[in-house]
């Protein structure tokens, strides 16, 4: 089995399917794709766990497929959440500093995130993610990177995505009973935007609409920064629900229409293009219009686009998204979704494809559909998290050194060592 030091494993718990992406960084910073396992999800719905042992059942065949060809044994995963009951809000917290003239640490960012974690919440609910926004450092307003300056007073805006206890709960046992190891817990949308989308457009201002099987997610970005996130209970389940009574047909057969003939506009489908599907034992084959098919699909698509609007037009960034609208996952691959999103919403869009950050090794081909965009975003996360907690320990062993004072404050401090930084709250006390 190979080391598993350098590779990080995406665990996409979704409505239609559990996939289990195996990756690895190389040298030029791009992911090779060592392994890649899926199973049917029948125990998930809308992004949510409804039966434990089904779902346990799916995660444990994923693994086992993506183990066997990257060869690697897998024990520590990065899962996605996603689901209706995902929330977000805007919150704000200060510290003051005690010596203006130092230089100000991800100690002390460290300390204004974790106050975010203290933040009562509705009963039943946990904060899944505190995603610093920007910066105020005395009186000088949208700082970004605010380490290293000098100041007394540090206010942070932040981004808190909260979701119920017992869906995050349901999730880790799941894992835990699959004989895994969950390393993060990442907001879907947020690992599909690592992805499938640049950071010109995150930057410029984007929207990033993920269509999956039981949800569609949607992250907004602005100035690099993430501003909104919602979760819309619908998906592509429901248009195969809308196939299968619109054309009397069986879910499986509604499902292949939906796949094979699916197209998001009815005007771009001939009038006279007919499918046949065969009919049960002893009857007559079906056949089905592809422009009725076509008509059947744009009208749920037009009301998911709907609900899309309306979340961006509630994020106050509908005027300041110039890369208007990206559309990722599964749904995003009905022919001529662009256009509807452009008709629905008259902002531009285009379908994401997680292969920018790719090396083409490994089983790129594989992956590179943007069904595949939450898993890919889950091991990119991986890494990034990676890199942080190594930055992170590099910064700890080279703090700077008070410069020598006399006292018994210094000699107590001296006299402790290394073993009195190492602790959290000492460090603390350190820093202010």
């Amino acid at each position: 089995m190979s080391n598993t030091n350098d590779i990080v494993v995406g665990l996409d718990i979704g409505t239609t399917k559990i996939c289990a992406i195996v990756g690895r960084k190389n040298e030029y910073g791009k992911i090779d794709i060592l392994g890649m396992g899926k199973a049917e999800s029948e125990g998930v719905s809308r992004g949510v766990v409804i039966n434990i042992q089904q779902t346990v059942n799916a995660i444990k065949e994923a693994v086992d497929i993506a183990s066997k060809k990257s060869n690697v044994d897998i024990k520590l995963v990065n899962v996605g959440i996603a689901g209706q009951h995902i929330k977000s809000q805007q919150h704000s917290g200060v510290i003051v500093r005690s010596f203006s003239e130092d230089e100000i640490t991800t100690l002390d960012l460290d300390r204004l995130r974790d106050d975010m974690q203290k933040l009562v919440m509705q009963p039943g609910e946990e904060i899944i993610h505190v995603i610093a926004q920007e910066y105020t450092v005395d009186s000088e307003t949208g700082i970004k990177h605010p380490i290293g300056m000098a100041g007394v007073r540090l206010q942070g805006n932040f981004h808190v995505i909260t979701g119920q206890v017992t869906a995050a709960k349901n999730i880790y046992r799941c894992v835990n009973k699959a004989g895994l190891e969950v390393s993060d817990l990442i907001l879907e949308p947020i690992a599909s935007s690592d992805s499938v989308l640049t950071d010109e457009e995150k930057e410029a201002g984007v929207a990033l609409v993920d269509i999956g099987g039981g949800t569609t997610d949607i992250a907004i970005f602005h100035d690099g920064i993430i501003r909104h996130t919602a979760v819309i209970p619908l998906g592509g389940n429901i248009i195969t629900d809308d196939i299968k009574e619109g054309c009397a047909v069986m879910k499986k057969q509604a499902e292949l229409l939906k796949v094979k003939f699916g197209c998001a506009l009815a005007d771009e489908t001939k009038d006279n293009e007919i499918i046949s599907i065969p009919g049960l034992k002893g009857r007559d084959a079906k056949e089905i219009s592809v422009k009725n098919l076509s008509h059947i699909i744009q009208a749920r698509m037009e009301e998911i686009f709907e609900h899309v609007y309306y979340e961006i037009k509630a994020s106050n960034y509908e005027k300041k998204l110039i890369g208007g609208i990206v559309v990722t996952g599964g749904g995003a691959q009905l022919k001529h979704i662009s256009q509807l999103i452009e008709f629905v919403t008259s902002l531009n869009a285009r379908v994401g494809y997680p292969n920018e950050h790719l090396s083409g090794k490994g089983m790129t081909e594989e992956v590179k559909s943007p069904m595949y965009a939450t898993g890919i975003g889950l091991v990119m996360r991986g890494f990034t998290e990676l890199e942080s907690k190594a930055s992170k320990n590099d910064n700890k062993e080279t703090i700077q050194q008070p410069k020598q004072k006399t006292g018994s404050w210094f000699t107590d401090f001296m006299k402790k060592g290394k073993s009195w930084m190492e602790d959290e709250t000492a460090a603390d006390d350190f820093s202010n």
